[in-house]
Formats: structure tokens, sequence, C-alpha cells
């Protein structure tokens, strides 16, 4: 099990920053999310931690290894999906699995065929011949087999149907279970909410949030209509419960923990209309994108693809 954290870690290109000051910490064996449009800084993140990149300052370490004087050995630990993983076209399915398997320190051809199996991916065929969901299975195969500690996927469902989509994600929550630490970058925000212990939101090359994913799931939107004006009952905690007056009667509340006694408080008013919605991860991302990072006004959205 191995954790990876980075501290102030920056890379500039000239006056470009493409990651600033970004301090990150991934427990071992925790399933860790990157979210954030393109250009936002995940894959310059990524590719620092491999090596495949200097950082301009800062540091990070997989483990006990330090990402710059260490970097063949930090891939030695890590099993990484690029977001445009490019396969030999010349060369059969199997033939690649038994070829990666050879290549990677903890490579298991079998486990790879396992996987294969399991993804439903016909082995015979040329890579050349294949579509652009069987080569995104067949690469899925070729990184998820090794017993590496560390598991970087980018993008990882990528043009896969929604049956093979959740099969993938069964296969990191199992990642997980035998203590392998993930790192998990997707712009599908339902993928995140499911898999995810903790997420971080990067923008423009900045972090600019990190959240809980089970602090989400306590949280509620209580959206009403009340015939009278009302304030805040004192015996509700200000800090799990705020209240926002929309106009015409309109109210909505936030609340975060039980939502008991905020119904109980909420029978004796002259309510004449009522819904309850679960505050989901889409709601946390649109606030980062509009600027109001720290303290987001709530929405209602499904935590659907990001477009």
């Amino acid at each position: 099990m191995l954790p990876v954290t980075t501290s102030g870690l920056s890379k500039r290109f000239g006056d470009f920053y493409a990651l600033r000051d970004c301090d990150v910490t991934v427990p071992a064996g925790s399933v860790f999310g990157l979210l954030g449009p393109n250009g936002a800084g995940k894959t310059t993140l990524v590719r620092m931690l491999l090596g495949f990149i200097r950082p301009t300052s800062g540091s990070g370490r997989v483990g006990d290894l330090d990402i710059r004087e260490d970097s063949v050995a930090v891939r030695r630990q890590v099993s990484y999906l690029p977001g445009d993983a490019r396969l030999p076209r010349h060369m059969k399915a199997r033939a690649l699995l038994e070829f990666f398997a050879a290549m990677q320190p903890t490579g298991d051809f079998q486990r790879s065929l396992a996987i294969a199996q399991r993804l439903e991916l016909d082995l015979r065929r040329r890579v050349a011949f294949m579509s652009t969901g069987m080569r995104q299975k067949l690469a899925l195969a070729a990184v998820l087999a090794p017993h590496s500690p560390v598991l970087i996927l980018d993008e990882p469902t990528a043009n896969l149907d929604p049956t093979v989509r959740g099969e993938v994600l069964k296969m990191v929550a199992e990642a997980k279970q035998e203590g392998r630490t993930v790192i998990f970058s997707s712009h599908v925000l339902s993928e995140i909410e499911e898999v995810c212990d903790s997420a971080a939101f990067l923008r423009r090359g900045l972090l600019v949030r990190f959240q809980q994913i089970n602090e989400l799931r306590d949280r509620h939107l209580v959206r009403g209509h009340c015939d009278e004006p009302f304030e805040l009952a004192e015996f509700l905690d200000a800090e799990q419960v705020q209240l926002q007056f929309l106009g015409n009667g309109r109210f909505l509340l936030d609340v975060s923990g039980d939502l008991a006694p905020v119904m109980r408080w909420l029978l004796e008013r002259t309510i004449t209309a009522l819904r309850i919605e679960p505050v989901r991860l889409r709601t946390v991302y649109d606030s980062v994108h509009r600027g109001d990072a720290q303290h987001p006004t709530p929405t209602a959205a499904p935590a659907e693809e990001i477009v």
C-alpha cells in the first residue's frame, strides 16, 4: 500500500502555468478522483508523478520514492492508463497482452486474459481491425492485470458501453479492496461519486477544491413554497442548515447531516410545496467553474457526463 503526495508541485512553460502550487495527499488504499475540463492540469499532474515531465518547482512522492530522483523506480510501482492510449496496430490482441505482461515487473498474463474475458474482448483480432471501444478494453486488460500497488487511470471508461463501464468500475473497487491506491481521472461525475473516496477539482492549473465524497451523501437540498414569512429556528445548527429566500414565497434549505429535525420544523409551517434533492457532485463542479469553489451555491442537476 503506497500513498501519493505532492507539495507545491508546479509546471511552467514560459509565462504559462500548466499546474501551480498543487498540494495533494492520496491515502494508501484509497480511490482519488481528478476532475476538471480539458487543459485544467490533470494530465500534467499525472505525467509529473510518473517522471515524464520534470516539475518547475515543488515535490512529490509515491510511497517513499521521490518523483524527481527515483522516477524509474516510481514507474515500477505504477500501472498507468493514459487518456490517449496507443497500441501497436500490427499485433494481435493476445500477443500484445503477453508482451505487456512480460514488460511490467508485476505483470500477470493469465490475469490479463481473465480481464479480457470479463470485458468480453475477442483476443484473436489484430489491433488494426479493432473498434475504438475494443482497443480501450485491450488497454484496460493490459493495465489492470499487473499487481502494481498504484493505479493511475485517465478516462478508463471512454468509448465503452454502459454495461462494460459498470464492470470497469467494479474492477476499480476490487483494486481498492486489494489495498491498491487508485488515481481516477474522469469527466463522468457519476463515476467519481460511485468509486472515489475523495476528489480534487482543478481549474486553469490550480487545485481549487477538495471534496470528500461521503460528505456529499449526507447533504440535501430542500426546496419549497411557504405562504407566510419565517426565520430559521434557533435550535437548528446554522453550520449544518442554511436558508435562502428566492422570492414569491419560495425558499431553499441546504442541509448537512440529519434531515429529521428540519422536517419536523417544516411541518409547523404553512408549506404548500416541498421537494427534497440530494446534493450531487455536479453541484460542486458547477460552483467551481463559476468561481465560487469555497462556498458553492446549491443547484439541482443530475450527475451525468460533462459535455
